[in-house]
């Protein structure tokens, strides 16, 4: 269980716990069947292939789960997911690292609740960024 985060922990510029995941073909496959996307770029290698990829590559919905995961670990049970955004600037393949990262980028209070919000990327092993996204998130604070 993670220790609790709490806004007065955080500060501006600070980066958030990376989180790595390592997707595999089956993850693929059971992510279609929960999310409805049966498109076969992402559990056929044959059909990816014919479609110009180098194989089976992971959903960007995924990656983009990837990165509200990052954020839940990181803000603790007493924190709060209120916004998450992702674009998907490039490809990831099961079989390799993702590497979730991020920074907080603003902080602040309105009406009692303590706010912060931070910048969101995904990068492949190679250190490039397949995504890039934003949160916003409710920490509690310690007084």
């Amino acid at each position: 269980m993670t220790e609790q985060l709490y806004y007065q922990d955080v500060a501006v510029g600070g980066e958030i716990t990376p989180l790595v995941k390592q997707p595999t073909t089956m993850q693929l496959v059971m992510w279609a069947g929960a999310s409805g996307d049966y498109n076969p770029i992402h559990y056929d290698k044959d059909f990816a292939q014919s479609r110009g990829l180098s194989g089976v590559i992971v959903p960007g919905q995924l990656i983009g789960a990837f990165l509200g995961q990052l954020m839940t670990d990181w803000i603790g049970e007493g924190g709060s997911l209120r916004k998450l955004s992702c674009s998907y600037k490039g490809m990831n393949y099961p079989g390799e690292a993702v590497t979730c990262k991020g920074k907080v980028t603003k902080k602040y209070v309105q009406n009692g609740q303590h706010f912060v919000e931070c910048s969101l990327w995904a990068e492949n092993p190679k250190g490039e960024k397949t995504a890039s996204g934003k949160a916003m998130v409710i920490l509690p604070s310690r007084g």
